[in-house]
């Protein structure tokens, strides 16, 4: 891995940050002050970040549908949206499931194929976008070759964490609940969320959600009814 790229673009996303919230702001209040905050259960943080997830593989998707042809596409979305990944779904969220869910899964003795594949995965994607920080530069886009191995590396990505988050929200988190205490499942709540306040600031997953919004909007796909299907027109 390119040290100094990842150090670059983590110097460039902290500078972009506050543009990003600035023109997110636009989008409208965050639901929910942080007096009015409810409290949540570990797994259901866990399942909310996988909500941003699914909506940054909405970005990789139209941004590979670009790389089809050979038109103009910028990558200063794709760079932003592969810093916010690494930031904050790697670094974050699969870490706290690699130091708290997987070892007591491990512990117990339960469930411990489906734990190695996606401690594997997780692996799998963090070389993903290790490939797509050191080939997002503007010489990857004037040849066919260097558009085709990006985009096929986004179809890559969303390929495996498209099963990785759902067998995550429909089996391990629901068998987790059962390992251990409710005490302690309450004490891992708070653990999250000071973390989450710790690395992000203060409502830092409604920043991160503000942060993926603008992205959205600079490729035209923020507005949810466009995906709705023309039902009755075809």
């Amino acid at each position: 891995m390119n040290t100094h790229l990842e150090a670059g673009s983590r110097r460039q996303f902290v500078i972009r940050a506050g543009a990003l919230l600035g023109a997110a702001a636009l989008l409208g209040p965050a639901p929910l002050g942080a007096a009015e905050k409810i409290k949540e259960s570990p797994t259901e943080d866990l399942m909310k970040e996988h909500g941003v997830l699914r909506r940054v593989m909405l970005i990789f998707e139209d941004i590979a549908g670009r790389l089809l042809g050979s038109a103009e596409v910028s990558l200063e979305p794709l760079r932003q949206a592969a810093i916010l990944v690494r930031r904050f779904i790697q670094d974050y969220h699969e870490k706290d499931e690699e130091d708290y869910l997987f070892p007591r899964f491990e512990k117990a003795g339960k469930m411990m194929d489906l734990v190695k594949v996606l401690r594997a995965q997780h692996q799998a994607g963090r070389k993903l976008v290790d490939y797509l920080e050191r080939r997002t530069g503007a010489g990857d886009l004037k040849n066919l070759e260097g558009r085709r191995r990006i985009r096929e590396t986004l179809n890559s990505f969303n390929h495996m964490y498209r099963t990785h988050a759902a067998r995550e929200d429909t089996v391990l988190y629901p068998a987790f609940r059962a390992l251990i205490s409710p005490r302690e499942f309450e004490v891992l709540g708070e653990t999250f969320e000071d973390k989450e306040v710790k690395l992000f600031g203060k409502n830092g997953f409604e920043k991160i959600v503000a942060q993926v919004a603008v992205l959205e909007q600079q490729l035209g796909i923020f507005d949810l009814a466009r995906f709705t299907p023309k039902i009755g027109e075809q």
